[in-house]
């Protein structure tokens, strides 16, 4: 929750690479105390000393190269590049011989056979589209703020808090809401109220104001909780006590490559359909309306009294019209992906039927699971 705020007290105050230094002590902390408290327990000991190195190998090239692939890509132009064509080959082939080789090894790294179980193949699936909105979500309304909105790194950072704050005070009520109502019906719940909070988003404009943004956030923080918890308590649980390890690795693997790829996908959907929209409305644009002439006359008319002449007057006038068309399609672009963020919850929506019902805990009648 005050992750966006600090971020953006940091990055006005001393530089943004204090955002990623800060990490140091607290990761050092954390490992310091998950060798000291943590424990395996005694069935999810390995029986093996055999270690998958091919397993591992196959894994960090076609992930890091996926990695960097969707990092870059939009800066170099995606396959316009030969490096990102590279990345993209490594990425495909490395990911798909790791893939028959854990299907195969005695000793996988990975264990894929996991996915026979539907729900559980289904939840990871719809973490996956999770962490893609999630995340997508997360990074498009920051620039939106910033680029277009004018928002210094603080006040977007302040704009970005009820989200966290939806989550805070909603995610204990989910808790107390899973021993009484179907994990899966909060779970809908949770899809169409977080497509909601993104079409709310998708209807505002460059005079939109802090309160237009805070409830929909909050709305959309509120639906989080609705959406994490069920979705973890369904999917993982048809999955076996000694097998959880390798099921939660995968399930949380797969939210972070979503959110990678829709990092990735909306950049490039807000830049692509940018140019798309400038293009409409110049096309679109008639210099010899008088709504138009009467505009740049305007805009002339306020550079001369500020002491242009009537040639530089001009110049500025038709500048400060492209300005706007540029400013206009880049929020039509925002809508457009905002848009799309809210129809791909609505999609996954009927795959909620595929989920078996949870045994252990949830539900009327039963209690949170251990």
């Amino acid at each position: 929750m005050l992750g966006p705020v600090l971020g953006g007290w940091i990055t006005d105050s001393y530089s943004w690479r204090w955002i990623f230094y800060i990490n140091l002590p607290v990761g050092l902390a954390a490992g310091v105390m998950a060798q000291l408290f943590v424990f395996d327990p005694p069935y999810i000991k390995r029986t093996s000393d055999v270690v998958d190195y091919w397993g591992i190998g196959l894994l960090v090239i076609g992930m890091g190269s996926l990695q960097v692939m969707l990092d870059k890509g939009q800066e170099d132009d995606w396959f316009g590049s030969h490096f990102i064509t590279i990345l993209a080959i490594l990425a495909i082939g490395g990911l798909a011989a790791f893939t028959i080789r854990e299907l195969m090894a005695h000793h996988p790294i990975v264990d894929l056979r996991v996915f026979k179980v539907r729900t559980y193949a289904t939840g990871v699936f719809l973490m996956t589209i999770l962490g893609f909105v999630l995340y997508g979500s997360t990074v498009l309304i920051p620039i939106w703020l910033q680029t277009l909105m004018g928002y210094p790194s603080l006040q977007a950072g302040l704009a970005v808090l009820p989200r966290g704050l939806g989550s805070f005070l909603f995610m204990p009520m989910v808790g107390i809401l899973m021993g009484i109502i179907e994990p899966r019906k909060l779970l809908a719940s949770g899809l169409v109220i977080a497509s909601w909070s993104l079409y709310m988003l998708s209807l505002l404009n460059t005079q939109a104001g802090y309160w237009d943004i805070f409830w929909p956030q909050l709305l959309q923080g509120a639906a989080m909780g609705l959406l994490f918890v069920p979705l973890t308590t369904i999917t993982n649980d048809p999955i076996a006590p000694q097998n959880i390890g390798n099921a939660t690795s995968i399930f949380n693997l797969m939210r972070n490559i979503g959110g990678s790829v829709g990092i990735a996908s909306v950049t490039t959907i807000v830049a692509r359909t940018q140019q798309l929209h400038t293009n409409n409305l110049v096309h679109n644009l008639n210099w010899n309306s008088p709504r138009s002439q009467q505009m740049l006359a305007g805009a002339k008319a306020m550079f001369m009294a500020k002491g242009a002449d009537a040639h530089t007057a001009q110049l500025r006038a038709y500048r400060s019209m492209w300005g706007m068309v540029q400013q206009q399609a880049a929020m039509l672009s925002f809508i457009r992906t905002f848009q799309i963020l809210a129809a791909l919850f609505m999609v996954c929506l009927p795959l909620i039927l595929l989920m078996r019902k949870p045994h252990r805990g949830g539900g009327k009648g039963g209690g949170m699971g251990h």
